[in-house]
């Protein structure tokens, strides 16, 4: 037995170093090939202070921060509301819900984006607004799956029934009773869509609009070095926030448990 669980213990080491390998590997490359001054040997920030110095470089990164702020929003409250709902009262639709909520795998981008273009309002289409509302889609097959397990890890009939037995009404009790305690699912949720909205490229484009993605592909076609600098800087961004929101998911949950305690 103790053999079995070293051999597994090992195997884990392995599988965890070749992963770290092929990640970190090519972007330890990329960040020392941006390094360099005019793709010399020497090394020095040049690149990075290119970034900064383009005009647009925080108009668009402030752009897509908002829309993926405010795609996080509508998620919460579309989806949070729409599982208590599934669990409390209709379980039977689950397997309808969950078939739905997979179809943006499914569907090419290149057919939600001529859908859009065909069914959102011409006053919608004329704003970055119509935006969000395509990330929530794309975004649905893994804030559903991330706000359903928070919501099974938790005794929801339990707790729903205690505060409507105390007189507090369902959007209160929603609000100040069961997204407190799957806070960690509600965090994590928030992290997959905001993390799908700074990235998403292709249905940008198709629209026809302009963000930090679109930006970095245009303005990178002006210097190779650059090019990989902005690629590096968009994935340590990314690395950042992911490591923000582990650090908040972690001290919600010690915060919570010190007060259940």
């Amino acid at each position: 037995m103790a053999r079995k669980l070293k051999r597994r213990k090992w195997a884990l080491i392995i599988a965890l170093l070749s992963a770290g390998i092929f990640v970190f590997l090519p972007l330890g490359s990329a960040t020392e090939f941006s390094l360099r001054d005019g793709g010399k040997t020497k090394h020095s920030f040049a690149a990075y202070k290119w970034i900064f110095a383009q005009p647009d470089f925080l108009h668009y990164l402030g752009l897509s921060l908002e829309l993926a702020v405010l795609t996080a929003l509508i998620t919460l409250l579309l989806v949070v509301p729409t599982v208590v709902w599934l669990h409390l009262k209709a379980e039977s639709l689950r397997s309808l819900i969950e078939f739905l909520t997979i179809l943006p795998l499914i569907i090419p981008v290149v057919a939600l984006s001529i859908g859009v273009q065909s069914s959102f309002p011409s006053a919608l289409q004329s704003t970055q607004f119509e935006l969000p509302l395509m990330y929530v889609i794309l975004a649905l097959p893994y804030s559903f799956r991330a706000i359903d397990i928070g919501v099974r890890a938790i005794p929801l009939k339990t707790i729903s029934e205690a505060a409507r037995g105390l007189g507090a009404n369902w959007p209160r009790t929603l609000v100040h009773v069961i997204a407190p305690v799957m806070r960690s699912a509600v965090i994590g949720a928030s992290f997959l869509t905001l993390a799908l909205s700074l990235g998403e490229f292709t249905l940008t484009s198709l629209l026809h609009w302009d963000t930090f993605p679109t930006w970095v592909t245009t303005v990178g076609q002006q210097s190779i070095v650059g090019a990989i600098a902005l690629s590096v800087f968009s994935l340590a961004a990314a690395f950042l926030l992911l490591f923000l929101v582990g650090l908040i998911a972690t001290k919600s949950k010690s915060h919570t448990s010190e007060e259940a305690s």
